[in-house]
C-alpha cells in the first residue's frame, strides 16, 4: 500500500468495484442472460424459436435468420431481409448481431465456431445471484514483480468443457505473502490487463468456485504489476453452463488459502 492509500479509501473503492462487477454480469452482454451455445457446421443453419429451424432457441423471434459457414468464413442473413452480413471472426472480440431481444455472437475456439445467444430482457433483481466475498483484506493487494520469461511458454490448457487449448505465456508475477512464495503465470488477457487463472485451497470445499478463479492485473509496469486478490472473481462458467472457461496451469494451483475475492455463487 502506498503512502497515498488508506484502508478506508481502498475498501470504499472495493465496494464501488463490487457494484460495477454485478452490473457487468447483468448487462445485455453479461454472463447471466446466456440461453444457449450451439456448434456451427458448414452450410446454411436456420436459427429461431420456431420448430422448423436447425437451431431451435428457447426464446426470441420465431425466425432470426440464417448463418452460412464455408471455407471463406461466416455470414448472417437476417430473416426479415436486408443485406447479408459477413462476420469478422475474432477470438478476443466475437462478432455480434441482434434480433428482437436477442444478442447473438459467433465465438471461435480451436478453429471451431459456435453461436452463443443471450436474451437481453432485463433480469429481475430477485433473480440476480448473491455475490458474496471474503471481507476486504488490504494485505492481499500486492505489488508483485513482473518477470518476463526467458522464452515464451506454450502451454496446453484444459477448459470447463474438456476442450484443450494452447496458450502462450510471456510473464509471471512473483511475490511473497504470509511466508509463502508465489509465481503465477499470466495465461490470458492483454498486455495492459493480464489475466491469471488460479485455484487455491479455498476451492476444495466449494468455498470459492471449485474450477478456478480469475484475477486481472492492474497498473502494469516494466517490472511490477498490481494484483488485488480482493477482486478475484468466479469465472463465467460459475454462472452459466454455456460458457467455456480455461482452467489453471499446474503452477497456478496453490496449496494455500487465499481468503480474498469472490466466494462461489450459490447456484447457476
Amino acid at each position: 500500500m502506498s503512502d497515498l492509500e488508506t484502508t478506508p479509501d481502498l475498501e470504499a473503492a472495493f465496494q464501488v468495484w463490487r457494484r460495477q462487477r454485478m452490473a457487468a454480469l447483468a448487462a445485455p452482454d453479461g454472463w447471466l442472460n446466456i440461453i444457449g451455445r450451439y456448434a456451427l457446421e458448414d452450410g446454411a443453419t436456420r436459427v429461431g424459436s420456431a420448430p422448423d429451424n436447425d437451431i431451435v432457441l428457447p426464446a426470441g423471434p420465431a425466425h432470426v435468420g440464417t448463418i452460412l459457414q464455408d471455407e471463406t468464413g461466416v455470414r448472417y442473413q437476417p430473416a426479415e431481409g436486408g443485406p447479408e452480413q459477413r462476420l469478422a471472426l475474432s477470438k478476443s472480440a466475437p462478432p455480434r448481431f441482434s434480433s428482437g431481444s436477442l444478442l447473438l455472437e459467433v465465438t471461435t475456439l480451436n478453429g471451431e465456431n459456435a453461436l452463443r445467444v443471450r436474451d437481453t430482457t432485463p433480469i429481475a433483481p430477485a433473480d440476480l445471484p448473491d455475490l458474496a466475498t471474503f471481507p476486504f483484506d488490504p494485505s492481499w493487494r500486492i505489488r508483485a514483480r513482473w518477470v518476463r520469461l526467458a522464452a515464451p511458454d506454450r502451454l496446453e490448457i484444459d477448459t470447463s468443457r474438456a476442450i484443450r487449448t494452447t496458450v502462450e505465456a510471456t510473464h509471471k508475477a512473483v511475490f511473497e505473502h504470509g511466508g509463502h512464495g508465489f509465481e503465477l503465470l499470466a495465461t490470458h488477457g492483454t498486455v495492459e490487463r493480464p489475466q491469471f487463472v488460479f485455484r487455491d485451497a479455498t476451492a476444495k470445499g466449494g468455498e470459492t468456485y471449485p474450477a478456478a478463479r480469475f484475477l486481472f492485473g492492474e497498473e502494469v509496469g516494466a517490472d511490477t504489476i498490481l494484483l488485488d486478490f480482493n477482486r478475484a472473481v468466479s469465472p463465467p462458467c460459475a454462472f452459466t453452463d454455456f460458457a467455456v472457461c480455461p482452467l489453471p496451469p499446474p503452477g497456478n494451483v496453490l496449496a494455500v488459502r487465499i481468503e480474498a475475492g469472490e466466494l462461489a455463487p450459490l447456484a447457476h
